[in-house]
């Protein structure tokens, strides 16, 4: 049958694919449409299982913190180059990742690629269809959902790197601002954990090794390894918690005492930091 400009544009606005993609589909499926679009998401299946181990180093992070403050959500969409990641079909479809974390408050990121969009079609099959489009992969390479008594969000200039900050005992006080340093602080200090407590056991007894070997390098006694290893790991610990770090804009606080000061008992509950490449 005879496949009008018409049936064409229906079928791009249905799908998002490109005009030539769309008219070379519905000539293949003799113009049924829902013969057409599968043949459409399968070009993007092929694409995706052709492109699963190629390196997804572009992208959009974007963080949306609810208006009561005490829930943030943070998507990284990733893809292969530049080019595409400034694309407003990318764009586009990163907004409807957030949007689909917002009003499903999915738990994790298996949920959020399966929830339904306004044509019925999963999140991920919207992804798929993309990369169909575009012929590069595309993927939801993190999702962090965090509850507090208070959460700030932090997007870095590049549009590729964010955080989240979870605070609790705010008693009251106005700790968006300094919410916004810790949140700033993880984005540059790329901190491990939030305390000695939150180090890997195996991060631990590795450092303690390269303590002793430093040490035994420098010709120090073996009786006294121990001892210089364990001083060591307490400067790892101070470079690499972040409660325990120095405040990059004054040195002689450490976030603790930064928030302690800002008000008395605030802390920190946990971070989340989201980069792309």
């Amino acid at each position: 049958m005879a496949i009008t400009a018409a049936d064409v544009n229906k079928l791009r606005q249905e799908t998002g694919a490109g005009m030539m993609d769309c008219k070379k589909a519905l000539t293949e499926a003799d113009g049924d449409f829902e013969k057409a679009k599968e043949i459409l998401r399968k070009q993007g299946q092929k694409i995706a299982d052709k492109r699963a181990y190629n390196t997804t180093a572009e992208g959009i992070v974007l963080a949306q913190v609810n208006a009561e403050g005490n829930n943030g959500k943070i998507i990284a969409l990733a893809c292969e180059t530049e080019p595409v990641s400034k694309v407003a079909d990318f764009q586009n479809l990163a907004n409807a990742v957030i949007e689909s974390a917002v009003s499903t408050n999915a738990d994790s990121k298996e949920a959020l690629l399966a929830t339904a969009q306004a044509d019925g079609r999963t999140l991920q099959e919207h992804i798929t269809d993309l990369m169909g489009k575009i012929g590069e992969k595309i993927d939801v390479v993190a999702y962090e959902n965090v509850s507090a008594e208070k959460v700030v969000s932090y997007i870095h200039s590049n549009g590729k790197l964010g955080v989240l900050v979870a605070m609790t005992n705010t008693n009251g006080a106005d700790v968006a601002e300094v919410g916004r340093d810790v949140a700033m602080q993880v984005a540059a200090m790329k901190p491990l954990a939030l305390d000695k407590d939150g180090v890997d056991a195996t991060v631990v007894e590795r450092e303690i090794e390269i303590g002793k070997e430093q040490a035994r390098a420098e010709g120090k006694p073996e009786a006294m390894l121990e001892k210089i290893a364990l001083g060591k790991l307490n400067k790892f610990y101070k470079d690499n918690t972040l409660l325990n770090q120095e405040f990059v804009k004054d040195s002689s606080l450490t976030i603790a005492q930064l928030l302690d000061k800002t008000s008395k008992g605030l802390t920190i509950t946990s971070f989340k930091r989201v980069a792309i490449g």
